[in-house]
């Protein structure tokens, strides 16, 4: 008989939203608890595939969080694999290392959580020996290899490493434990499950290193089918593995094409269409979708001065599609090209040349940041990442707010006198 395990990382349970709570209340709630409405899916596959064990390879949790709701929620679950008999091997990451719930948390005897030192647990089911080798970290911040610290691949058995890393680096997440695939590889374990990159990806190879990605995504920038890895160790101890989709709301950025549009119902159509072909994609029971709308059509500055209520219209087309929201809209439009021609006569368009020019100023360029940064300072921290999550953040905001101040007033000049 086969052994199988799922191996999921990345949960970041609870994790709390902000820009979307902001805006859409139902949307908020809806990715506000999707992470436990993952986890939950974890749970029932691992109990339909009646696997041996569940192996969480880092950030369950996310951050310093407090919440006994958490707690109680955590604690059911482990039941739910207790009473199957389904083990648990999980190590903590970057972001447990700073939750007190995964310090205070007392788990049935059938879950192991690895300790700062590198340990090894033994299982034997289904006629095969299977060692887990892991290591948590007890800080944020682990700048070093962790691999010289695991143990020598054990004869005789099927060895499992569980690890958190960055591997060899990964844009948008910190440098955690590096190391390369090849050294993981020369190890001598059959297989690595991985976590802390929120991607997935597979490494074939002597050994089978394997990155599940996060199970749920939490905004726009984790767009995708979200995942967990199925793990077949055969009786030969040759390893198969499959990615099997557990996420509740995956979202999926969807390009929209107006040019040539005429009429504000001709635009809504095509925003109709792109959403349906969007949403055929998208395994997830809920799509969360970020419309951006490029073209040139004479129709742009009423699209711009009134993207409000062409918003609300991509909204109501979500709902009547089922299960699809439209979280933001961007709008990349210019006027037909008739228009265009006649800027360097139109007063409107000198306007809006010479707002463009004031705003390129660094002057006023250095007064907008004061003025974003005496807002900051007034706001709770959960509401400032709205003007980004560091310096170079801050200076990308200015630039699409002090671009688009100019042709927002322009639209409204424009689109008004056409009326």
């Amino acid at each position: 008989m086969a052994f199988r395990f799922v191996h999921t990382a990345d949960v970041h349970l609870d994790s709390p939203l902000r820009s979307l709570a902001l805006r859409n209340a139902e949307l908020a709630e809806l990715v506000g608890d999707a992470s436990r409405q993952a986890f939950v899916a974890i749970v029932d596959l691992c109990l339909s595939e009646r696997v041996d064990a569940l192996v969480i390879a880092g950030d369950l949790y996310d951050g310093d969080q407090t919440s006994m709701k958490t707690a109680r929620f955590l604690a059911t679950q482990m039941t739910r694999l207790h009473q199957a008999g389904i083990a648990v091997y999980k190590i903590r990451g970057n972001h447990d290392a700073l939750s007190r719930i995964s310090k205070q948390l007392t788990f049935p005897e059938t879950v192991t959580i690895f300790g700062g030192r590198a340990q090894t647990v033994l299982q034997t089911s289904g006629g095969l020996d299977v060692a887990f080798h892991g290591l948590s970290f007890a800080s944020p911040k682990a700048p070093e290899s962790l691999l010289p610290k695991y143990a020598a691949a054990r004869e005789g058995v099927v060895n499992i490493g569980i690890m958190h890393t960055s591997l060899a680096g990964s844009p948008g997440h910190d440098v955690y434990a590096p190391c390369s695939v090849a050294e993981l590889q020369r190890h001598g374990f059959d297989y690595w499950a991985l976590g802390h990159i929120h991607v997935r990806n597979v490494y074939p190879g002597a050994a089978a290193v394997v990155m599940p990605g996060m199970p749920q995504g939490r905004d726009i920038n984790e767009a995708g089918q979200k995942s967990v890895t199925l793990v077949t160790v055969r009786d030969d101890r040759s390893i198969a593995f499959e990615e099997r989709a557990v996420s509740i709301a995956q979202f999926e950025r969807v390009n929209v094409d107006l040019t040539g549009t005429l009429e504000w119902a001709e635009a809504v159509g095509r925003i109709r269409t792109a959403l349906e072909q969007g949403r055929t994609v998208v395994r997830s029971r809920h799509a969360v979708t970020r419309l951006k709308l490029t073209g040139t059509s004479p129709l742009s500055w009423s699209l711009i001065r009134d993207r409000d209520l062409l918003l609300a219209e991509a909204e109501q087309l979500g709902e009547l599609i089922g299960d699809t929201w439209v979280e933001k809209l961007e709008l990349d439009l210019s006027p037909h090209g008739s228009l265009a021609s006649e800027s360097a006569a139109d007063p409107i368009f000198e306007l809006a040349e010479t707002m463009r020019a004031d705003t390129r100023s660094l002057a006023f360029r250095e007064e907008a940041k004061a003025l974003v940064l005496r807002t900051l300072a007034d706001l709770p921290p959960d509401a400032r990442e709205f003007a980004g999550k560091d310096a170079a953040g801050l200076e990308e905001f200015l630039d699409r707010v002090l671009g688009g101040g100019a042709e927002l007033v322009t639209a409204r000049l424009k689109a008004g006198g056409a009326q």
